[in-house]
């Protein structure tokens, strides 16, 4: 992975958290950007988002995020500056659940 790439991972996901913050849909519950992954020619970004809540809520969320992505990434390219915007894919991060699954089952 180049700086550059790096660079642009990094400020994606400090700009899509904020954003995702402010977003107005009710749909979105608590969600928090875990991370984000670019394409190396910086034309797809993967947004690993992790949502608390039941599987529903979850879903909600998702749906959510998906209804936004335009705002998001025209947020993006407000705040960036980029050749080309990203095309954004949202995906539930599930580490923190097998995380503490893995606790669970070492505590027993």
């Amino acid at each position: 992975m180049t700086q550059r790439t790096d660079r642009v991972q990094r400020l994606a996901r400090q700009i899509l958290g904020e954003e995702i913050q402010n977003l107005k849909d009710p749909r979105v519950g608590f969600a928090t950007v875990t991370s984000v992954r670019v394409s190396a020619d910086l034309r797809f970004a993967r947004v690993l988002v992790s949502v608390l809540g039941s599987e529903e809520e979850q879903e909600q969320t998702m749906r959510g995020l998906n209804s936004a992505k335009p705002y998001l990434r025209s947020e993006l390219g407000r705040q960036m500056r980029l050749k080309y915007l990203p095309e954004l894919s949202f995906q539930l991060d599930h580490r923190a659940e097998e995380a503490e699954k893995l606790e669970r089952l070492f505590r027993t």
